[in-house]
C-alpha cells in the first residue's frame, strides 16, 4: 500500500510567511496533482506553542539563524512561525485539503523542535505518524513539501530507517538553502540512504501508483 505524504504545506512556509520558502508556493500544484491518485494522503503540520524555544525572539540578543543547543540538540533559531491556532500554521488554501486523511502534527513541545514527521528532533517522542502508516499497511511513502533540507529531509530519513521504502517527488520540494547547495545536498543524502527521486510526471506514468 502507498500513502502520499506532504511535509508543512502550511502558509507560514509559503510566500508572505514569516519562514517563506523560495518558490514554496510551486508545490502546490504537484501536490494537488498527485492527491487524486492516492486513497492515503497523509499532512504533516508544524504546530508550536507560542513560546516554543527554536524561535529566535525567545533569546534576547539572539537572531535567526544563531545556533543554540537545545534539550541536548543544536538547534538552528528561526523566526516565529506556525505557532498553534493561527492562520500561518494552517495548511495554504491552495491545497486540496479534502484529500487529506490524516495529519499528523509536530513540534508540539516548547523545549524541543520536530523536523520528522515521524519523530522530534532528539528521537525523545513519536508523532504517531509510523502507528498510523501501520494500521494501514502501508508499505511505500511518496514525499514532497517544504523544506527539502530541512523537514523533508529528515522525515525521509526516518522512513527509511522504519523500513519504509520511500519516493521523493523533486519537483514536488524546494528548500532553505540558508547555505547554498543545502537543498542539493539534502537529495543527494536522501537518495545515498536509499530514497528514490524522481519528477511527477515520471511516478504517475507508473503502473499502480497510490
Amino acid at each position: 500500500m502507498d500513502a502520499l505524504l506532504l511535509v508543512d504545506l502550511q502558509n507560514d512556509f509559503l510566500p508572505g510567511g514569516s519562514l517563506a520558502v523560495p518558490e514554496g508556493n510551486t508545490v502546490l500544484g504537484v501536490a494537488n496533482q498527485l492527491c487524486t491518485h492516492f486513497d492515503h494522503v497523509i499532512a504533516s503540520q508544524d504546530w508550536h506553542p507560542p513560546d516554543h524555544q527554536s524561535f529566535a525572539d525567545q533569546h534576547p540578543g539572539l537572531s535567526p539563524g544563531d545556533v543554540i543547543t537545545l534539550n541536548g540538540n543544536p538547534q538552528i533559531l528561526w523566526p516565529r512561525h506556525c505557532v498553534e491556532h493561527t492562520p500561518g500554521a494552517q495548511f495554504s488554501d491552495s491545497l486540496d485539503g479534502s484529500a487529506i486523511t490524516h495529519v499528523s502534527r509536530k513540534g508540539t513541545d516548547r523545549d524541543i523542535d520536530s523536523y520528522s514527521a515521524f519523530f522530534d528532533n532528539g528521537h525523545l517522542r513519536a508523532t504517531g505518524l509510523h502507528d498510523v502508516l501501520r494500521t494501514a499497511s502501508v508499505e511505500r511513502l511518496i514525499v514532497l513539501g517544504l523544506a527539502t533540507d530541512y523537514c523533508v529531509k529528515y522525515t525521509v530519513l526516518d522512513a527509511l530507517e522504519l523500513g519504509y521504502q520511500v519516493l521523493v517527488i523533486r519537483d514536488g520540494v524546494r528548500g532553505v538553502d540558508l547555505t547554498p547547495g543545502d537543498s542539493e545536498r539534502a537529495l543527494a543524502e536522501m537518495g545515498q540512504q536509499g530514497a528514490r527521486l524522481l519528477e511527477s510526471r515520471h511516478l504517475l506514468d507508473q503502473d499502480g501508483v497510490g
